[in-house]
């Protein structure tokens, strides 16, 4: 997943980009408010880490215009100004949490997956499609070629993750932190197996007996779901 961090400390900046990136996400790093307002305005991202005291555009603005522009992914606050005021005044702009200054890494990392798991996913995103592979999320339903396939919670969301993430090839890091809530070394042969073994049981289920292939392994990198280019 995409994240950036909107930070004018340099050290906090460069300390928050370093761990999102080994929690295994793409992580954006905007030094002043103008930057972070001008990415959040013209790219795509899973998740925002604002901080309220910027540079030029404070972070106030920067999540008001956000809101304004119909844009709904979760916004955590870093800041600190920790008076029940901001901290109210924050989430009615339209902040999804507020953290406040000195802060753990291991709590910022939980919060951020806890909004990137509860999403703000339009009811169009409900329901997915790649190929003849039918992804119904409230219902909990994997259809392919008209075919129900019944999947364990952890295929399901193993499955969903490779679905929103089509056409992208997703390292085993990434995919432990957002399927198992992991991290893991990857040349440890003990946690490269769990993930392994579920994309090969998700595979039996998903591909064995269909055409295309969707499930795909870039030796080196990771996985990929996608519909392979006509030969």
């Amino acid at each position: 997943m995409k994240l950036l961090v909107v930070e004018d400390e340099t050290k906090t900046g460069e300390y928050l980009r370093q761990g999102l990136t080994e929690a295994g996400f793409v992580v954006d790093l905007a030094r002043n408010g103008l930057d972070g307002h001008h990415l959040v305005m013209t790219e795509t991202y899973d998740l925002i880490v604002l901080d309220v005291m910027l540079p030029d555009v404070d972070g106030w603005r920067i999540v008001k215009s956000l809101r304004e522009a119909g844009k709904r992914m979760p916004v955590l606050f870093l800041t600190a100004r920790d008076s029940v005021d901001d901290r109210v005044k924050g989430l009615e702009l339209g902040a999804d949490d507020y953290l406040v200054k000195p802060f753990a890494f291991a709590e910022l990392l939980a919060r951020v997956r806890t909004l990137l798991r509860r999403g703000n996913t339009p009811a169009s995103m409900d329901q997915l499609q790649v190929a003849d592979l039918e992804f119904d999320v409230v219902r909990h339903c994997v259809m392919r070629a008209g075919r129900r396939i019944h999947l364990t919670t952890k295929e399901f969301a193993l499955l969903e993750l490779l679905v929103r993430r089509r056409g992208e090839v997703l390292p085993r890091t990434l995919i432990a932190s957002q399927v198992w809530d992991m991290n893991f070394d990857s040349d440890t042969n003990t946690n490269t197996n769990i993930i392994d073994v579920a994309i090969r049981r998700l595979r039996a289920k998903i591909d064995k007996e269909f055409e295309p292939k969707l499930i795909h392994t870039v030796r080196g990198m990771g996985y990929m779901l996608d519909v392979p280019d006509a030969p």
